[in-house]
């Protein structure tokens, strides 16, 4: 299937649909969270299969704190177990972990296991960059405010990225959002300034491997021109 296609070297995924694919299933939001949680592996697994060389998640976003507390905390326990549970596998099969977003509302435990693993696998050259409590605007704000604390005047396209939390990143090729919204939520905007979208009205917890494959698919087809003819 991979043969003659054109492969994103970044792929960034809106990770929606886990609340509606528990209540279709007459199940509590948080076991939608949870197989959501569980999908996250095998959605990486087979990009890094096709050639992908960065993949960037939506995990957590600085509206999500809105939500109910209990769905909150879930969320929260969800990711620090991925990190404890995922560590062995970004370990063997070489994967670099970063963690974009504004850690000063993370709780202790979890900021410990993000510094463990990005120190563990910075060496890596394929890279997971997961969002928590990430949100476009406030990185740019921030990004800004740096500048400003640097007493800088005036930056380069370069430079401005420098402060942003993916400054070891490429853009993003290919956005991915599953559950049928049609939006980009406030998910790396300016990373995504020349990325194509891909919209797919499968639940995040059933977007396998196949579904991967389609998307793949739909971005080989795109004629991306960058402003040129």
């Amino acid at each position: 299937m991979t043969e003659n296609l054109s492969i994103p070297r970044h792929v960034g995924f809106i990770m929606d649909g886990n609340g509606r694919w528990a209540k279709q299933k007459n199940k509590p939001r948080n076991f939608g969270h949870k197989k959501g949680a569980e999908n996250v592996e095998k959605v990486v697994s087979a990009c890094f299969k096709l050639g992908v060389e960065y993949i960037s998640l939506y995990a957590f976003s600085t509206e999500n704190w809105a939500r109910p507390e209990q769905e909150v905390n879930a969320i929260m326990d969800l990711l620090q177990k991925f990190l404890v549970k995922y560590k062995k596998t970004l370990l063997t099969n070489e994967i670099r972990l970063i963690v974009s977003g504004d850690r000063t509302r993370l709780n202790d435990a979890l900021i410990e296991k993000i510094l463990d693993v990005e120190k563990e696998t910075s060496h890596f050259s394929k890279v997971l960059n997961i969002a928590i409590n990430y949100g476009a605007k406030q990185e740019i704000l921030s990004a800004v405010n740096a500048i400003l604390k640097d007493g800088l005047e005036s930056v380069t396209e370069t430079q401005f990225e420098d402060y942003l939390y993916t400054k070891d990143i490429p853009p993003i090729d290919l956005v991915v959002r599953t559950s049928g919204e049609q939006r980009i939520s406030n998910f790396f905007l300016w990373q995504s300034a020349y990325a194509e979208f891909y919209f797919t009205d499968v639940l995040w917890p059933d977007f396998n491997e196949q579904e991967v494959e389609k998307a793949i698919k739909s971005y080989s087809l795109r004629n991306r021109r960058f402003g040129k003819l």
